[in-house]
């Protein structure tokens, strides 16, 4: 992984649309089953829609019915977790590891093998098909 990257709350709000700046870095949540990223099928990895590190490829992806792109694991170092208490009953928050941006929350209801379901909002993250060009 790169360097941590630290901007000033005015430099995000200019970089991120408004949807992607309340959810990355206010730890806000897109209403399910706005994404279109719930039903992107192809090969690729997503990324951070704040700094385009690499957090998850298509073969962790699985459709998890709750309205948010849902997948079992992901890549190693992408992520740093918290304990979440805003809600009635405490839940792990995961951040990207590199710019801080909230993604989700992680759930012991996913698949074989782990178990998890790390439930992103998709407008935290970008798609880059395997066809894509570097």
């Amino acid at each position: 992984m790169t360097d941590k990257i630290d901007k000033p709350d005015a430099e995000w709000r200019q970089t991120l649309s408004g949807e992607a700046y309340q959810v990355l870095r206010h730890e806000g949540t897109e209403r399910p089953g706005s994404s279109p990223l719930n039903d992107e099928k192809r090969g690729g990895t997503y990324v951070c829609a704040g700094c385009d590190t690499p957090l998850f490829s298509s073969d962790m992806k699985f459709d998890s019915g709750t309205g948010w792109p849902s997948f079992f694991t992901t890549l190693p170092g992408a992520f740093e977790t918290s304990r979440d208490f805003r809600m009635i009953w405490p839940r792990i928050e995961y951040h990207c590891a590199r710019c801080g941006g909230h993604h989700g929350h992680v759930f012991d209801d996913g698949p074989a093998p782990t178990g998890k379901r790390f439930c992103n909002n998709g407008v935290a993250l970008k798609f880059v098909p395997d066809d894509s060009p570097s």
